[in-house]
């Protein structure tokens, strides 16, 4: 067993953690989705509180009475216990709708959930490829940075014996201080989004492994868990309506009650003790109409129905704006396939620039300069060809969000 948990801690030191695994991870870990999940088991338990209206009420009581001062007729202390059972024959409807209101709650809550943590998913992804361009472009200036020191080394030892100029020396060591300075930053902007990443997801991270999404299309598009959960915020408003429209309708309720008396001092007439009660069953029928309340009720339910059509308007916009979401989506996917293009012809360029440039700067053919605006040159192409590809991934990520999709499900 000891065996094992090494090499489980081996291999997540080894080879790092890819995206499905964060993403899986966070799912379960994550502050924020654990606190909807609650949200959920508090709406549950309302629904069950709402149901269990239906079923008649059992109250179970005790009592105890003296009088200080008893009249001839009554005893000085009663005493006893009593039962009742109350169920609510007819109400409106208030009971029905309010469970068909909490019904909508509960599902409204449940897609709120869906649709944070798809958020949550597509914030993490976008993490984690920004991460990926950022070492990449780390990555990139470390070489430029170690071509640097190379030179800067070389042209100090033709500084030595006046093969070189001073000027030669400082333009080197100016682009080599400047190369450490963006270098650091790099490392700050990494380690702030590093930090960012594990908060999302729950847990430190070590190292980050190539992770790519299926490049596919579907025609079938899903509605958002968030417009879902509006278009059921809206059914309980309406429920809600309903409810308080039922206030106008009789209610009728039937009690039953069954009491047992015992008594202490009890009172005679003529020597002999008057008989009293020794147990008493109860049945009651009460019928309550609402038929005045200037108009409180029925304002009330008019702004329920109000609540509900803003938010139907706030559907209507959500709609058509997942709709252009998805265009955008397909659109930034084709632009960032031009510039991974474009990136990698630069990049190409660039490279066998340098190359041919280093052997005339080594050869003094051509001043320091050229090479290093070459060697400049190199190393943004590097980034921006790595950060294109990185893009791609994050504009799919995009675009199976707006179509609804779990994005961890199209992960290779």
């Amino acid at each position: 067993m000891l065996k094992l948990l090494y090499l489980t801690l081996f291999s997540s030191l080894a080879f790092g953690e890819d995206l499905h695994s964060l993403l899986q991870f966070a799912q379960e870990h994550n502050n924020i989705l654990n606190a909807e999940k609650i949200a959920i088991h508090v709406k549950q338990k309302e629904l069950k509180s709402a149901k269990a209206t239906l079923y008649p009420s059992v109250d179970l009581g005790a009592f105890y009475i003296r009088k200080d001062e008893a009249n001839p007729f009554s005893p000085g202390t009663t005493y006893g216990i009593k039962a009742k059972v109350g169920f609510d024959f007819y109400d409106g409807g208030v009971k029905n709708y309010s469970i068909e209101k909490k019904k909508a709650q509960l599902r409204a809550t449940q897609f709120a959930y869906g649709g944070k943590k798809k958020a949550m998913m597509l914030a993490i992804t976008q993490d984690f490829y920004q991460l990926q361009s950022l070492h990449a472009s780390l990555d990139a200036r470390e070489e430029a940075s170690k071509a640097v020191v190379a030179q800067l080394q070389r042209v100090k030892k033709f500084y030595a014996v006046k093969m070189a100029t001073s000027d030669d020396v400082d333009r080197l060591q100016s682009a080599y201080d400047r190369n450490i300075y963006i270098i650091e930053s790099l490392k700050f902007q990494i380690f702030s989004l590093k930090k960012s990443l594990e908060l999302k997801v729950g847990k430190p991270i070590n190292t980050l492994e190539i992770s790519k999404f299926q490049k596919s299309f579907s025609q079938k598009k899903i509605q958002l868990d968030t417009i879902s959960a509006m278009q059921y915020n809206k059914q309980a408003l309406q429920k809600a309506s309903k409810s308080l429209g039922s206030a106008y309708y009789p209610h009728i309720r039937i009690e039953d009650s069954y009491s047992f008396f015992g008594y202490d001092d009890k009172p005679l007439f003529a020597g002999e003790p008057i008989p009293l009660l020794d147990k008493q069953n109860t049945l009651m029928a009460t019928l309550n109409v609402h038929l005045f309340d200037a108009g409180v009720i029925q304002k009330q339910k008019e702004a329920l129905l109000l609540q509900a059509q803003e938010l139907n308007e706030q559907i209507i916009y959500k709609t058509k704006e997942q709709k252009m979401a998805i265009a955008l989506a397909l659109k930034r996917i084709e632009t960032v396939g031009l510039k991974i293009k474009s990136s990698r012809s630069a990049l190409k360029s660039a490279r066998s620039a340098l190359e041919t440039i280093t052997q005339k700067y080594n050869a003094g053919i051509v001043d320091n300069v050229v090479y290093l605006d070459a060697l400049s040159s190199k190393t943004e192409a590097k980034a921006l060809y790595e950060k294109a590809l990185n893009d791609l991934e994050v504009a799919y990520a995009f675009y199976y969000y707006y179509t609804g999709k779990n994005i961890e499900e199209y992960i290779q």
